[in-house]
């Protein structure tokens, strides 16, 4: 493996420390080498805090003078929460710059290479390149987009189902995986749900892991008529943990002032056929700053949302369990497709193995294009996912 390589990889690893808590900015690791040694490495830990090139040239000192930065994502040139990183590395004297991907936001993109190639840097991009995209494959589309990243999980049995004949569904995956599905929340900026999912299951929709540095996600609920019980968990917690009610006109106004005055936020959206339009939902989140958002929803939602385009990425945890049942519920229910030419492909396949379930993560795929929101891309490559 050549060097660039080498501390490109080992970069993209720092990066992932940082992994959900940067955003809405990327993950970004830098490293630091003179004379073939790592004298400095830094990763981005979270928006507003140091960038991942200034902690390194912190650890680096005086030793990044005549250095070479390995960084997976361009340099910032421009004030944001930080000030630009570009004229810090000119400071300290940096004599190479290796980077894996060009920024996609338009006030750096290429903007800071040409700063430090007239500073005199030798710049060599792409290395690594498509590994260093799919890490940040959230930032991307919502740089691009100003859409959050969706990302399903589900969970189903051997036969295809996530619940019995009676509605029963705790727990069809076992610990190891569910376990993995709270990391999935801590590392997402919010977590939806359909409404029948609160009926059924009553979920908290919170992050139990035993780390400190934990987060939990905003909660969202998707339920045009406002039929969510005021004794519901996820209300009697609205004022600890953010959530949002994403209803329409068709929801009863009493209820709506109820439901804000316990602490939830009540998002008033169009309808289309007859429910919430999960376009306007899926632009009014990504206003609100969350660029991650993990579904967990039942068939209706799943569905609604994979037939619009809407989903990016999909976690589906198999259980080696068989319910049968004509009428037990399936993770895709809706209209369905009338021939297999007209099905939706995964791609990017991943497997893994969680104790006894089988985990699949891939990318929705329908004709020739990745479903990717407006912003229709695929990141061909075989990094591995959390």
């Amino acid at each position: 493996m050549e060097s660039d390589e080498r501390y490109m990889w080992l970069a993209l690893d720092l990066a992932r420390q940082g992994w959900g808590k940067t955003n809405p900015n990327p993950a970004v690791g830098a490293v630091i080498v003179k004379d073939g040694e790592v004298v400095g490495t830094g990763f981005h830990e979270a928006a507003g805090k140091e960038h991942a090139e200034i902690t390194a040239l912190q650890n680096a000192g005086d030793k990044a003078q005549g250095a070479t930065l390995y960084i997976n994502l361009e340099p910032c040139c421009h004030y944001g929460r930080t000030p630009p990183c570009v004229d810090a590395l000119i400071s300290a004297g940096i004599r190479r710059a290796v980077v894996g991907s060009i920024d996609p936001n338009p006030l750096v993109s290429g903007k800071s290479l040409k700063k430090l190639e007239a500073a005199g840097i030798s710049v060599k991009t792409g290395v690594l390149e498509e590994k260093a995209q799919r890490l940040n494959e959230a930032f991307f589309k919502y740089i691009a987009s100003g859409k959050p990243f969706v990302a399903l999980k589900m969970a189903m049995t051997l036969d295809g189902k996530i619940a019995t004949r009676g509605g029963k569904s705790q727990w069809i995956s076992g610990e190891r995986s569910r376990n993995f599905v709270h990391h999935l929340r801590s590392m997402s900026d919010g977590v939806m749900v359909g409404i029948n999912t609160v009926l059924q299951d009553d979920p908290q929709l919170t992050v139990r892991l035993e780390e400190e540095t934990k987060r939990h996600p905003v909660r969202i609920i998707v339920d045009s008529r406002g039929r969510i019980p005021m004794e519901s968990k996820v209300v009697l917690s609205a004022k600890e943990t953010k959530t949002i009610l994403a209803t329409t006109d068709l929801a009863p106004p009493e209820k709506l002032e109820k439901l804000s005055s316990a602490g939830v936020e009540v998002l008033l959206l169009p309808l289309k056929n007859n429910r919430v339009d999960l376009g306007s939902l899926i632009s009014a989140l990504g206003k609100k700053e969350i660029c991650v958002l993990l579904v967990e929803g039942g068939g209706t939602l799943n569905y609604a949302l994979l037939e619009e385009g809407l989903l990016d990425k999909l976690y589906i945890f198999i259980a080696p369990l068989l319910f049968g049942g004509k009428d037990a519920l399936t993770p895709v229910e809706g209209e369905g497709i009338d021939s297999v030419e007209n099905a939706w492909a995964v791609h990017d396949i991943e497997l893994k193995q969680l104790e006894n379930d089988l985990l699949i993560i891939g990318y929705p795929m329908r004709g020739e294009e990745i479903v990717y929101g407006d912003n229709r891309r695929a990141w061909r490559n075989n990094t591995k996912a959390i």
